[in-house]
């Protein structure tokens, strides 16, 4: 009877259905329905099942503002390209090269190309292309409109996937954003995201500031001018929400060089204004410099929204075995919102990471390996190799007579050029009084800052002349900072490894791509 039922029920739809549009299906499974050139994709979404297959035409393009309608059940709705020779597999990346072969969806006009109704989940986008739209501006893919319906439960988008789609702006006039990430377990993987810029106005590849997560965002290539990646930064439709649980791994991040001679607003490469247990690892972030910001590469600063969101907050990030290189200059930590009410960051962890070409005289800025305002409590900065020419640490906030204090701060085993500054603080000396004044307690041990007076600084850390200090690496004006096997550095931290980096457990989180991210040749043992 259950089969019949369904037999039914499915040449009912194939009735309805244009005739480009074709399914067939098991009498007991889920349907497959395909959608040729020219034929009406919405249609199609409208009428799958939870559980279907929605296979649109190699090469074909369909244009509209189509809604992935809410199905019952949990099983995912897939929308992709028809199986095709030459894409990559599920751990693969897609690339702008494999266009051809993708089915493409575009928006007429300035709204999505693709967006989820009200409670709409378990749709997973596969092996597509999507965007520009037409006016080149706003969003290609909304996931949760941030309006009040759709920033809670039972209405807010969820299990949503995007799996090796390629999403661009146009090459030409940009794009505002690639995908709005206002939902719950959202999940975008092995995509290419480019062209997303702007002339007068913050781009991002990905941002999302009124769902609640968790957020999966893995083996993407993320291209944008303003950010690549944010969360937060505007009102999100539920008080109290903070968007949380993001894991952001093995990306790379990045824009093109060539962008610095043409107009459009460059800011950052990642960055958090409310988000809460966030782990960064895997990734390279490349390609910042100063333009509409003053060029750091990470940004985590909590914004209230002008007041209207106090409860926005940066709390348990983790920030470890990344590459960040070329930039302007690399960390930016500010404590809460200078512009209004907000939380306060606490419980960062900035380890194990490998920063270099950090460069004020190529990338502008004032090539600060990190800088600090305001305190935010539970900093730790440990076993981070940096190659820099600017400050090794700045601390801001307060007054001369009474600074914003830094609670319970931590910076160890890391391995970084000292340069004429070090560490050092508004209106104080450097070294030891800065400390003192902005990280009173702090833990400041067992770095060494090449070319500083050990003198000015605690007890317990290194400072070898600038040559002494290059002998160190296997090729250092090679950007090969692995440490020799003789290396005075080798198993002087405090807790009996390396200091800097673990370049073993760098390129295992880093993953295949390890060699090429850390300019490595074949070759190399």
């Amino acid at each position: 009877m259950k089969s019949f039922a369904f037999a039914l029920f499915l040449s009912a739809a194939v009735q309805a259905l244009p005739a480009t549009v074709e399914v067939s299906a098991p009498a007991d499974g889920p349907a497959a329905i395909r959608v040729s050139a020219g034929g009406d994709l919405q249609a199609a979404l409208d009428r799958a099942n939870a559980g279907d297959v929605i296979e649109l035409a190699s090469g074909a393009t369909f244009t509209g503002n189509f809604v992935l309608p809410a199905k019952a059940g949990n099983r995912y709705t897939i929308l992709r390209t028809t199986p095709t020779p030459g894409l990559p597999d599920a751990d693969g990346r897609i690339t702008p090269s494999q266009s051809e072969k993708l089915a493409k969806i575009r928006s007429p006009n300035g709204a999505p190309a693709l967006r989820a109704a009200t409670g709409s989940h378990h749709w997973r986008l596969m092996l597509l292309e999507i965007g520009p739209t037409a006016s080149a501006s706003g969003d290609v893919v909304v996931f949760g409109d941030a309006s009040p319906a759709q920033s809670t439960s039972p209405g807010m988008p969820h299990d949503l996937v995007v799996d090796r789609c390629y999403i661009h702006g146009d090459a030409a006039r940009g794009q505002k954003r690639g995908i709005a990430m206002n939902g719950a377990s959202i999940v975008v993987m092995g995509s290419h995201i480019s062209d997303i810029k702007s002339t007068s106005q913050d781009a991002q590849a990905i941002a999302g500031w009124s769902g609640s997560g968790p957020f999966r965002v893995e083996n993407n290539y993320l291209e944008a001018s303003g950010e690549n990646l944010m969360l937060g930064g505007a009102m999100p439709g539920a008080n109290g929400l903070v968007p949380s649980d993001l894991v952001f791994r093995r990306n790379h991040v990045a824009r093109p060089a060539a962008w610095r001679s043409e107009k459009w607003v460059i800011k950052n490469l990642f960055e958090l204004k409310n988000a809460r247990r966030v782990l960064v690892e895997g990734n390279l972030f490349e390609n910042n410099w100063v333009d509409g910001q003053p060029g750091y590469a990470i940004v985590f600063t909590p914004r209230g929204e002008g007041g209207d969101a106090p409860w926005a907050t940066i709390e348990d990030v983790t920030f470890r075995y990344n590459v960040v290189r070329n930039s302007s200059a690399a960390f930016n930590l500010l404590a809460r919102d200078s512009n209004g009410a907000s939380g306060t960051m606490r419980r960062v962890r900035i380890a194990d990471n490998l920063i270099y070409a950090i460069d004020r005289a190529e990338w502008g800025g004032n090539g600060t390996f990190i800088q600090i305002g305001e305190g935010p409590s539970e900093i730790t900065v440990e076993h981070n190799t940096i190659i820099h020419s600017g400050n090794v640490l700045t601390a801001y906030g307060g007054s001369r007579d009474a600074p914003s204090v830094a609670e319970r701060f931590v910076f160890r085993n890391n391995i970084s050029p000292h340069n004429q500054f070090g560490v050092i603080g508004q209106s104080l000396a450097v070294g030891n009084q800065s400390i003192d004044a902005f990280f009173p307690g702090a833990l400041f041990l067992r770095n060494a800052l090449a070319g500083g007076q050990a003198s000015r600084y605690p007890g317990d850390n290194l400072f070898p002349d600038m040559e002494r200090f290059a002998r160190q690496f296997v090729n250092f004006t090679g950007h090969d900072y692995r440490l020799k096997s003789d290396s005075e550095f080798r198993r002087a931290a405090t807790d009996g490894a390396d200091l800097g980096v673990n370049f073993v457990m760098l390129a295992r989180t880093i993953g295949a791509r390890a060699r090429e991210w850390l300019g490595l040749s074949q070759s190399t043992p």
